[in-house]
């Protein structure tokens, strides 16, 4: 029998890449890891967590202002980009250190350096070629920009984290979630926005309320929203600014332009080309349940798989994929009622079957919905408003979507899905007593059907 250096060896430390690293080695396996950028990955480095700390600090905008209604003498104070760049860095310093020590503490060997596949058992790191049984590609996704003129002078949400001065004024072009927090963040930050879309209305395969709802809500905090928008090409003056010019025929000025329009699986100059992995056109890694290629030995998870773009999902599929590999428990991936958050202001959060998915899925459906103007702004003189929406199958009771729009939407929902993941009525959500006064409350209080 071949004596391998390693019984796994990961390519790339993002959250799903350490996860099955440290679970595979404290199960018994010989593990080596190898990641070229980031420690701890996108989520940790230029994703997640600084765009929630980003997130939080445009939020102080807001509630200084809604202090007023309330007796505080708040005159907004001025605001240091320079102070919570400094503070966010120092945090994910700190973070990239835990990563590390979760490797070490676990046995792990790594690498610092790019590792290129040379065949299905060995892997050239630093001019080294070590021997694997195994080989897990979670090298995660990159941010895509399309070619067009002057699509040099753009930035993605990879550089926004690391601006050295905040813009004036910025232009947004994207529709999905990260456009839509980017919009929220640069406006709280005293930014004036403007968010482009090329489609009608943004967050596609979101529910239709939560997309109308946030639509509003952004609009009425003074992010300009053009919809039905495309760009052509960006121009860049000589006094730095940026003139962008877009298919209609119309031109903006700005200082700044963020493109987030998309991300790909980072699968180049990863030595894929050595290897029978199949794949999708857009580079995506076609795996099986057990997160097996279509080489016996290779398996990949994660966002280089481009099934569920999420941290958590990562996460659980790296627990289920070093219990099967290596614990002697097989464990499949379940991505049904995944809960998700889109930390835009307010807030989104969201589990199960959209409307329309459940019209696709059901005969009959009852929908629940619910929009109100929070106890909070009774006095703050905010016009927000929330949106709480609970989709039924009519026939079995059972409880196929919930939705939400406001404040701490992400913290509500994940209590909710523990109850849709064990398979929760309408009947059950009406027998529980509500924590008043909450906004929370507003989920077992909605009697009756708005629409079926």
């Amino acid at each position: 029998m071949t004596a391998f250096d390693y019984e796994l060896f990961v390519i790339g430390v993002g959250s799903g890449g350490v996860r099955a690293a440290r679970m595979s080695a404290a199960y018994g396996a010989r593990v080596a890891t190898a990641e070229e950028k980031f420690m701890g990955g996108t989520c940790v480095n230029v994703g997640c967590v600084p765009k929630k700390l980003f997130v939080y600090a445009s939020h102080f905008s807001e509630e200084y202002h809604h202090a007023q209604g309330f007796g505080w003498d708040a005159v907004s104070p001025n605001f240091d980009w320079q102070t919570l760049l400094k503070n966010k860095n120092a945090e994910i310093q700190r973070l990239n250190g835990i990563y590390k020590g979760l490797l070490d503490n676990a046995g792990v060997t790594h690498y610092d350096g790019r590792a290129r596949i040379v065949d299905a058992n060995h892997i050239e790191i630093n001019g080294e070629v070590v021997s694997t049984e195994r080989i897990l590609i979670a090298t995660g996704g990159w941010p895509v920009v399309p070619d067009f003129p002057g699509n040099e002078h753009v930035i993605t949400s990879n550089e926004a984290f690391f601006l050295e001065e905040l813009p004036k004024r910025a232009l947004v072009v994207g529709g999905g979630y990260i456009a839509v927090e980017f919009a929220g963040i640069f406006h709280g930050l005293g930014v004036q926005t403007t968010l482009s879309y090329r489609r009608e209305l943004f967050l596609r395969g979101f529910d239709i309320d939560i997309r109308q709802t946030v639509s509003e809500e952004l609009t009425k905090k003074g992010i300009h929203l053009a919809y039905e928008t495309n760009v052509d090409r960006i121009e860049k003056r000589g006094d730095g600014t940026l003139l962008v010019h877009f298919t209609t025929g119309h031109t903006y000025e700005t200082d700044l332009v963020l493109y987030a329009t998309g991300r790909a699986p980072a699968v180049e100059d990863i030595g894929l080309e050595n290897v029978n992995v199949a794949q999708r056109e857009n580079g995506a890694i076609i795996i099986d349940e057990e997160f097996r290629t279509s080489e016996p030995n290779i398996f990949a998870l994660g966002d280089v798989t481009d099934r569920l773009q999420l941290t958590p999902v990562a996460i659980e599929e790296a627990m289920c994929f070093a219990s099967t590999q290596f614990l002697g428990e097989r464990r499949v991936m379940d991505y049904d009622n995944v809960a998700t958050a889109v930390f835009c202001q307010p807030n989104v959060g969201t589990v199960g079957l959209t409307e329309s998915q459940a019209r696709e899925a059901c005969s009959t459906i009852d929908i629940y919905r619910s929009s109100f103007r929070p106890m909070k702004h009774t006095l703050s003189g905010s016009d927000e408003r929330f949106m709480m929406k609970i989709i039924v199958d009519r026939e079995t009771d059972k409880v196929l979507g919930v939705h939400m729009v406001g404040a701490e939407a992400g913290e509500i929902i994940q209590g909710i899905a523990i109850a849709l993941k064990m398979g929760v009525t309408k009947t059950q959500f009406d027998a529980t007593v509500g924590i008043h006064p909450t906004t929370a409350e507003e989920f077992v209080t909605m009697r009756e059907a708005v629409s079926v």
